[in-house]
């Protein structure tokens, strides 16, 4: 609801193209800047409190500009800097829960050894069915309720997850101080060339579905002439076949390895990144993004299962954040330049990405021919 739902709260707040290509941005940097330290501190004080702490921030941040926006008359200055603080402090505050859940992902992955795959596409299918409703309810709460249900929503899901969430912390013997653990999280990746690779080349592919995020919402919106609750429901579908692909993937894995499964999603998202590119209508795009995403479903599968297996587990959260911040950076870099850039002017944006992530893939998977077999 945080990715997709904000720049739509965004574009029926402030009316404005180039507003929502910025908060975009401005919702992305700070996801960046919390990877300093989340990693470190998910080392120190475990994967449960920070989880528990970030959830109940995001509540208070959440209704709090519920509150605001109430009180504020939409398209005017205040309202605009409002969901701009949102924008920051949610994209903050989601990066900790997130490096919290996958620290105690990764635990698990290592416990199942050689199906570490499976455990993976397990968290990843949760991830997804989340993802099912979040887009389209975001479109239809802000559409039919406006912002303030919107937000409501999200507050009520942000205390469940505090109040739900992991059952307890996973400490290590050694506490790591955040500005070391991050030291160390980029020392892991440096001495890790296969995971280096593979990040470096997914980081690139980001750069494709990061502007994709960013521009797709007011290409629906402003180009095509369809409502809000009509983008929303383009990533609500492409979650149901990125869902689909997960099952696929961890099967496909079975058979036949991480390194061919990689290489055949990272064809696909290529492959459909170019056509969306050039897609001309709503049908197109919500049939191609649901391609691409079924595609990056499967990439993520084989990216979370190499990180499982070659990461020490004293250094996990270190280097889970190192990782992700490399991940990020395409995202505030995607906000800007759709935030510079006229709604015409975005197909060629996206046919420039998709070139770079075609070249971006080859690159990392021509040096991954020996990624780690699974057993069935």
């Amino acid at each position: 609801m945080i990715t997709y739902g904000i720049p739509l709260l965004v574009l029926a707040t402030t009316g404005s193209v180039a507003r929502t290509g910025l908060v975009f941005a401005l919702g992305a940097l700070p996801r960046i800047g919390a990877f300093t330290v989340a990693g470190g501190l998910v080392d120190r004080y475990g994967s449960a409190r920070v989880f528990r702490a970030a959830n109940l921030a995001r509540t208070v941040a959440a209704l709090t500009a519920a509150g605001a926006l109430t009180l504020l008359d939409a398209r005017t200055l205040a309202a605009t800097v409002t969901v701009m603080l949102l924008a920051a402090s949610t994209g903050f505050l989601s990066e900790f829960s997130y490096v919290a859940a996958e620290t105690a992902g990764g635990q698990a992955s290592r416990a199942a050894e050689t199906r570490a795959h499976r455990v993976q596409s397990t968290l990843i299918t949760i991830d997804q069915t989340a993802l099912l409703a979040g887009p389209v309810a975001a479109g239809l709460l802000i559409e039919h309720g406006g912002p303030a249900a919107m937000l409501g929503t999200l507050a009520v899901f942000s205390l469940l997850a505090a109040a739900r969430g992991l059952g307890h912390d996973l400490v290590p013997s050694q506490a790591v101080a955040p500005k070391q653990g991050l030291s160390a999280g980029w020392a892991t990746l440096r001495s890790l060339p296969m995971l280096a690779w593979l990040v470096g080349g997914l980081t690139v592919s980001n750069g494709a579905v990061a502007l994709l995020q960013a521009a797709v919402p007011v290409i629906v919106v402003t180009e095509l002439d369809h409502s809000s609750a009509d983008a929303g429901l383009i990533w609500s579908a492409a979650a149901v076949t990125s869902l689909l692909a997960v099952t696929a993937s961890r099967r496909a894995i079975d058979c036949w390895g991480l390194w061919p499964v990689g290489v055949a999603a990272g064809t696909v998202a290529a492959t459909a990144t170019l056509a969306i590119a050039h897609a001309d209508t709503y049908q197109d795009y919500f049939l191609l993004i649901a391609v691409l995403m079924a595609a990056e479903g499967g990439l993520t599968v084989v990216l979370r299962t190499v990180r499982s297996y070659l990461i020490p587990a004293d250094r996990f959260g270190s280097t889970l954040a190192a990782t992700i911040l490399l991940l990020l950076l395409p995202y505030p870099a995607a906000g800007l330049l759709v935030a510079t850039l006229s709604a015409t002017q975005l197909g060629h944006a996206i046919t420039a990405a998709a070139l770079l992530q075609t070249f971006g893939l080859v690159a990392a998977f021509a040096h991954l021919r020996h990624l780690p077999r699974t057993q069935k």
